[in-house]
């Protein structure tokens, strides 16, 4: 960007926090707004047919229709953020820390976009590739934009932000979250059970491939876990999607494996509260909250992916029941648990998401000596780089038995449009997990940091090394408040897809650039299995993927900006 040269580069003893920072970054969230709604034009002219936006046309121009998500998910960021900025002012909690978190964020932020948006590694999206001209981008040429893009991600504003960071080493979060007191306080019960129960033992799981100990399942159903967000009516604790998000991401920073348990539970429970009839909510959902009954997501097949309506696993009427014929992929915790949300089709005449229906098909738990002992179901384990603790399976059913009392809300058809229902409480929680992972690299890294010397002194008081942590501890601010504000509308009955895809999204990438950092941090040892950086690694790979990969979440996000 041009520069007038109003605002100098901040000498060394000054204050590294700019003045009228709120100012400035609110006047930045409104500029980037407003280069959003120029590039929705931009996309909408090229995607669009005979008036309307043509699915066919955001395929041939994926780079631009995907860019502009990303670039809206930016948009919708920087507003959290400063919303957040704003809220601990007026209650006179936005300190030092805070104040660097959201200075240096935007200073980030701000230059991507009118630099280039890392899409992936080798994916930089640039604001030509949606169509903007030069002058289209002035919107970002105001005094107060370029005071923080030059003056907002400095190496001074890092280090003090770390120095900060060492010194407040007992708190929880790098900065307040922004959330009141009783949430705060199941922050602090589940990072307790994690560091005790969780963390010294993660490593060992991944390392032996274990299955997490039933023991520390039974704890967590103990904690509430599994009923959290189950109504108080069938046995849950009724409590918000944001106390989800709280408890996910503590879980996860202990284990991934750990905070994704409580997955199952939420998709399986939101399934039924949605979808099912009353004598199903009363089954099943006391069930699910107390982790009497474990359930597992049989969605995925072989070769189908994020391509749901394709999906042949058949379900053929026997009476008044069931026969499940077919192959499922990719089913995570699938021996121990007791009820499946089988997705299946039970009209032939179909070959799209019309003719899906779903189930609540029960099984026998298994063993380690016979993992699925079920008549007529078969499966065998996926060996994965990480995120192993509850294991992926490939399943196999050959005239499978369902009871027809378990057709999920007892009418056919339904399957795709019921799974479709739970797709934002699933992201917002894969969104809270990808947090949780984020700031455990973040953990490890930043003790490693410290402990390790070189040179005569520790790594931490390495100018790249300290860049590193504090890059960290920002995006995952960002990321959190995107999060929680996808949460927050949630709770309040509003549709959230939008922003559940954008805070999976940008959570999934921050996740991967934290550990990916920690682990480069690390150096060598990094590479040793032996040391925790090298688990967190893998965990953090798989949140690119699952629950629609990146590439299908901007093609959603994408669609519903432009309408």
């Amino acid at each position: 960007m041009a520069h007038d040269g109003q605002d100098m580069p901040l000498q060394a003893d000054s204050s590294p926090i700019l003045a009228d920072l709120l100012t400035k970054t609110a006047v930045a969230v409104g500029a980037v707004q407003t280069i959003l709604e120029t590039a929705k034009t931009k996309v909408r002219d090229v995607v669009s047919h005979d008036g309307r936006v043509s699915g066919a046309l955001i395929e041939q121009n994926q780079t631009a229709a995907h860019g502009l998500a990303w670039l809206a998910t930016y948009t919708e960021a920087l507003g959290q953020m400063q919303k957040w900025a704003e809220g601990l002012q007026s209650t006179g909690r936005f300190g030092e820390t805070e104040q660097l978190l959201h200075q240096i964020a935007f200073g980030e932020y701000l230059w991507q976009i009118y630099g280039g948006i890392p899409m992936s590694q080798g994916e930089i999206l640039r604001l030509q590739d949606i169509g903007l001209s030069q002058d289209d981008q002035r919107a970002l040429m105001t005094d107060d934009v370029m005071a923080l893009t030059q003056n907002g991600n400095t190496q001074q504003a890092r280090t003090r932000l770390v120095e900060l960071m060492q010194e407040q080493s007992a708190n929880i979060t790098v900065g307040a979250s922004g959330l009141d007191e009783e949430l705060e306080m199941i922050r602090e019960q589940f990072r307790r059970f994690s560091v005790d129960r969780v963390e010294p033992h993660a490593h060992d799981w991944h390392l032996k491939d274990e299955l997490i100990p039933m023991e520390i399942i039974n704890e967590m159903a103990e904690l509430g876990v599994f009923g959290l967000t189950i109504p108080e009516e069938y046995g849950g604790f009724g409590m918000s999607k944001t106390s989800m998000c709280v408890v996910s991401e503590e879980l996860s920073r202990g284990y991934i494996g750990v905070g994704s348990l409580g997955t199952r539970s939420e998709i399986a429970a939101e399934l039924i509260l949605c979808g099912g009839t009353e004598e199903q909510k009363q089954k099943w959902l006391p069930q699910l909250a107390s982790a009497e009954t474990l359930p597992t997501a049989v969605f995925t097949e072989p070769n189908t992916g994020s391509d749901l309506g394709s999906l042949r696993t058949r379900a053929v009427k026997d009476g008044d029941d069931y026969k499940v014929t077919g192959n499922k992929t990719w089913i995570t915790h699938a021996t121990r648990t007791q009820v499946m949300t089988l997705l299946a089709r039970t009209d032939p005449e179909t070959s799209d998401y019309k003719g899906l229906s779903m189930f609540l098909a029960e099984k026998t738990p298994g063993t380690d000596e016979n993992p699925f002992p079920t008549e007529n179901m078969t499966g065998g384990e996926i060996e994965v780089l990480g995120y192993r603790g509850m294991k992926e399976y490939e399943l196999g059913f050959d005239n499978f038995h369902v009871k027809g009392e378990n057709l999920l809300g007892g009418a056919e058809g339904q399957g795709f449009k019921q799974l479709m229902q739970t797709f934002e409480s699933a992201r917002i929680q894969t969104a809270a997990r990808a947090i949780g992972v984020a700031q455990s690299a973040l953990d490890i890294a930043m003790q490693y940091a410290q402990d390790r010397k070189q040179f005569g002194k520790a790594l931490i008081e390495f100018p790249r090394v300290s860049g590193k942590l504090a890059m960290m501890a920002v995006e995952i601010m960002i990321a959190r408040q995107l999060t929680y504000f996808s949460a927050y509308e949630k709770d309040n009955d509003r549709r959230c897809d939008l922003e559940a895809g954008m805070a999976k999204l940008l959570g999934a990438r921050v996740a991967w650039a934290c550990a990916d950092n920690g682990l480069q941090i690390h150096g060598g040892n990094g590479f040793a299995l032996e040391y925790k950086i090298s688990r967190v690694l893998c965990d953090a790979r798989i949140l690119n993927i699952f629950e629609g990969a990146a590439e299908i979440q901007a093609q959603v996000i994408a669609r519903r900006v432009l309408g």
